[in-house]
């Protein structure tokens, strides 16, 4: 979270020293629209919000560096024009769509199931300290719930064409759009996590527990069922 600033900070830099890579004015709209949308809680706040507080800030940016990579390659393939070609494709989308939904609804079911709870570092050292999930294993649930979120996909490509343009090269917008993003959504998914693990002191009993694996786990559950009522024609802007 401690680099989001610079990397805003040098973005920022660059485009009052240059208009090359893209309009500073089209820019801070993009920057709005980018903070607007990582404040709307959608299926990457509420797995932040989850392993924050089931394994605390620190182990948790795995996850957010997760969320990330999937925002990232969601943006690369709408500025590329694949977006377009993937809504516009009722078998693509449907195939995406329902990968996405039936994802969160196993990440949910698992959490549902489960008993184990990790508290943050120096807190509590619990039994199932040692079930703990492999950061790896966390950046591929960040990554695989952003990447196969058909609302992602829908938001990009319906948003991202109003501040593309064709005058400037694309790859460069691409570039100060993705950096753009990453930086708002890290410090977005951080408050999250944040705040969801200052109730790990509330939680330290196996009741308090389950009831935490099963609000998260419901929570999981009903955004992935969500998912699939998504149509191809729902382009606003959507919590992603």
């Amino acid at each position: 979270m401690g680099t989001s600033a610079p990397l805003l900070s040098f973005v920022f830099y660059l485009l009052t020293r240059t208009q090359i890579l893209m309009d500073l004015h089209t820019w801070t709209a993009y920057f709005v629209a980018s903070v607007l949308i990582a404040i709307s809680p959608g299926s990457g706040a509420v797995l932040a919000m989850s392993h924050g507080l089931s394994y605390g800030v620190r182990r948790t940016q795995a996850t957010i560096a997760g969320l990330q990579a999937g925002l990232v390659i969601i943006l690369l393939v709408a500025g590329a024009g694949v977006g377009s070609l993937l809504v516009a494709s009722e078998l693509a989308f449907t195939v995406v769509k329902s990968l996405g939904a039936v994802y969160l609804i196993y990440l949910g079911w698992s959490q549902w199931r489960s008993s184990d709870a990790l508290m943050a570092d120096g807190v509590a050292k619990p039994a199932t300290d040692v079930n703990a999930r492999a950061a790896g294993k966390r950046f591929l649930t960040g990554f695989l719930t952003n990447v196969t979120n058909p609302k992602g996909i829908l938001f990009m490509v319906a948003v991202l064409p109003q501040f593309l343009s064709p005058s400037r090269s694309l790859s460069s917008q691409l570039l100060v759009m993705a950096l753009t993003t990453v930086a708002v959504d890290v410090v977005v998914m951080h408050g999250y996590a944040f705040a969801a693990s200052r109730l790990q002191t509330l939680l330290k009993n196996a009741h308090a527990i389950k009831i935490q694996n099963r609000l998260f786990g419901g929570l999981l559950m009903a955004v992935g069922a969500g998912l699939f009522f998504v149509k191809r024609g729902q382009q606003t802007m959507q919590p992603i």
